[in-house]
């Protein structure tokens, strides 16, 4: 049987974390909500290197790095454990230490040029897949890489690159010859960046790449063999949006029931009419779904099993609780919920890119049917590898 209890050590490096989120966090709360409204980052890098800094005296650093990097090396389990409490804030916090997953397919002479300066926090890097033209269908990529010499020449254009205007180096997927390739490409050669403004704090970039010229030792794992990457990359994350998703949703539904506690109409507080009740229990059933279905999906990647389907069941069902239960929230609140002076608008608008990035909806939904009907799947395989 799946055992989700935490062990001691476990559960203690959960409660540090919440208690590092609500006493160092938190607080930044009405900071980032003023900083929006006057057109300025949410955090400025020198508050968020202090709050990294605060983290790594308290242990916490890299925490899915491996050991030899000077992280903490915790599993899947722990790791979505610990995204559920990091986004009980809106506080764009995360630990610093880390590097994308991929980046540690690097030759020895990558990870010293990439790999290492990013996990000390020393360079910026950003995953440029999506383009104008292909977002979910990443096999349709239009930017090319052609060889010249013992060089490679790249042209294209990406968009929706999270944290590209911010990044010194990109990892640049590419259609050459043989196959989509993955290539380390930094600022410095010549590509440049545009910022896109989008809804809620979701940072992300167009790219454009004319002409940017790169040796041959920049192609990160194998010629061709990019999709594999860009697929590793994409399914890791997958796991930890709906971690987030629970995060996010309890920590509004606890602002709702306070509300309805506290707020009378018509002689009652709202908690005693049936329809506050059933919006605040359907709330609860849904975001303790989510939460079961995000550990077992982690449960099956820290197994060493394939998780990719239970990852796909996770996101989806996150996703798309995450967007009920605010606009539940927002609806018990009335009108204050929907100005300014609550926060909980501002959380309207950022969970909505839940259902978007790292696989809409529509690609999920068609992930879990088509496994089905092609027997990857069964129905009721319990405990199966």
């Amino acid at each position: 049987m799946i055992d989700f209890s935490l062990s001691d050590e476990e559960r203690d490096v959960r409660d540090t974390v919440r208690a590092f989120v609500t006493r160092e966090v938190r607080p930044l709360e009405a900071e980032v909500l003023r900083n929006e409204r006057e057109h300025r980052p949410a955090l400025g890098p020198g508050v968020l290197r202090e709050l990294q800094d605060k983290a790594r005296v308290a242990g916490f650093w890299g925490v899915t790095t491996p050991e030899s990097y000077g992280g903490m090396a915790l599993g899947p389990v722990l790791h979505a454990v610990l995204e559920m409490e990091l986004a009980r804030t809106f506080v764009p916090f995360r630990f610093g230490g880390s590097a994308d997953n991929i980046l540690f397919a690097a030759t020895a002479e990558q990870r010293d040029a990439y790999l290492v300066p990013t996990i000390e926090g020393r360079r910026r890097s950003c995953f440029a897949l999506t383009e104008p033209g292909a977002g979910s269908d990443a096999r349709n990529l239009r930017t090319r890489a052609r060889r010249d010499g013992t060089d490679w020449v790249v042209d294209g254009e990406k968009t929706f690159v999270t944290g590209g205007d911010a990044a010194d180096f990109a990892i640049v997927f590419a259609r050459a010859d043989e196959g989509v390739t993955a290539f380390l490409v930094d600022r410095a050669a010549g590509w440049t960046s545009a910022p896109i403004e989008t809804m809620g704090e979701w940072s992300c970039a167009a790219l454009h790449l004319d002409g940017v010229r790169v040796p041959a030792s920049a192609v990160l794992g194998r010629v061709g063999g990019g999709l594999d990457l860009a697929m590793s990359w994409i399914g890791q994350g997958r796991y930890v949006i709906p971690a987030r998703a629970v995060g996010a949703g309890e920590r509004l539904l606890a602002m709702a029931v306070e509300h309805a506690r506290t707020r009378e109409s018509m002689g009652h507080p709202i908690a005693e009419y049936q329809a506050i009740q059933w919006q605040i229990a359907d709330s609860q059933v849904e975001l303790e779904a989510t939460k079961w279905l995000t550990l077992h999906a982690a449960w099956r990647a820290q197994q060493g099993m394939d998780a990719r389907h239970a990852t796909s069941i996770a996101k989806l069902h996150g996703a798309e609780t995450a967007n009920r239960v605010v606009d539940r929230v927002l609806q018990i609140h009335g009108g204050m919920g929907y100005t300014r002076e609550l926060p909980v608008e501002r959380w309207y608008r950022e969970l909505r890119v839940l259902r978007i990035y790292e696989g809409t909806d529509e690609i999920q939904r068609r992930t879990i049917a088509r496994n089905l009907i092609r027997g990857h799947v069964a129905l009721g395989a319990v405990g199966e590898q």
